[in-house]
């Protein structure tokens, strides 16, 4: 009796900790703990208490602002949230999930809800690089025409963040680089940096290739405009950095932007986008306030408080909206 009843208790503890193993997945493999800690998620559908929720929301529809993962990303999530917070709306961030081959396919499923996002970067993204369009507007059209269902693609912000090339002065002078049409005869022997996505992007090293004929030396995958990158650019291991051309790290080492001549980049106007079923009037006025207010300059300033100053980008963005009467 003792033997079968000690076997009766063991097989229930089994059952109990692989239900409990099962509860506590994540369908979300992210890079980073979210911001937030402590909130309890929801998953599979369900709110507390069994209420079937619609996707891109948990308990309560709960709002999911999600970014990729860097500063600006970063700055712009906690504005999203902290401006919806301020207007009710309940919210949960997952930030610094990753590069947008991860982050957009989460949105789609439904498990983040809203994102700040670049409208061209979307369409080159969404169509493999086919569009044929550059300017913001026309880049826009693109971008709504291209969303999957589900999706809304709100106001665009004049404010605009551009992938770009940055040499030292020291480069720019000796090989008398202003322009990616200048790098084309000496990539060959020039080490470039950037972003692992780079290798494969159409705005990359293959569009590089195509419309200026460049091909580096060396591709060193590093970072997303960060820490890594700006290192290895100011040290000298490499020669090219992929950055944004919004990061405020670039005045203050004095690195030379080289120009697009050719326009491989389209219009990358800062865009929130977000599920319809989280789209309310209110939540959309506010965001949309936001983008209109939003300037390049403004990014500029927030990221150099964030990359230079090391100020805390939640921080930043709580300030900014503050400072220009979005929230008290």
């Amino acid at each position: 009796m003792r033997v079968r009843t000690f076997a009766l208790t063991v097989l229930t503890l089994c059952l109990l900790l692989l239900a409990g193993a099962c509860a506590g997945e994540d369908a979300l493999d992210e890079s980073a703990e979210p911001t937030g800690a402590g909130e309890e998620e929801v998953t599979d559908g369900e709110a507390a208490g069994g209420e079937e929720v619609t996707d891109g929301e948990a308990a309560g529809g709960t709002v999911i602002v999600g970014s990729a993962n860097f500063t600006e990303q970063l700055i712009l999530a906690n504005m999203y949230a902290e401006l919806l917070e301020s207007r009710g709306v309940t919210v949960e961030r997952r930030l610094n999930l990753g590069s947008r081959e991860i982050i957009f396919p989460a949105l789609e499923s439904g498990e983040i809800g809203l994102l700040p996002e670049y409208n061209g970067a979307v369409v080159a993204f969404l169509t493999g690089g086919e569009a044929d369009v550059t300017e913001p507007e026309e880049v826009t059209e693109a971008l709504r025409a291209e969303l999957p269902e589900g999706l809304v693609a709100l106001e665009a912000s004049d404010a605009q963040d551009k992938d770009g090339l940055a040499v030292l002065p020291e480069t720019a002078e000796e090989f008398g680089l202003e322009t990616y049409s200048d790098l084309a005869p000496v990539a060959g022997e020039m080490v470039v940096g950037g972003p692992a996505e780079m290798e494969e992007r159409d705005v990359g090293l293959p569009g590089l290739e195509e419309v200026y004929g460049i091909e580096f030396a060396e591709f060193r995958a590093l970072d997303a405009g960060g820490p890594l990158t700006s290192s290895a650019l100011s040290s000298g291991d490499i020669d090219v950095g992929r950055v944004f051309t919004t990061q405020g790290v670039i005045d203050r080492e004095g690195w030379v932007v080289l120009e697009d001549d050719m326009n491989l980049a389209p219009a990358q106007n800062i865009i929130p986008i977000i599920r319809e079923d989280v789209l309310t009037s209110d939540v959309e006025e506010a965001l949309n306030e936001l983008s209109a207010l939003l300037t390049t300059e403004d990014l500029v300033a927030l990221n150099a408080r964030v990359d230079v100053d090391a100020e805390d980008p939640e921080v930043v963005a709580v300030e900014y909206l503050e400072e220009n009467g979005l929230t008290e």
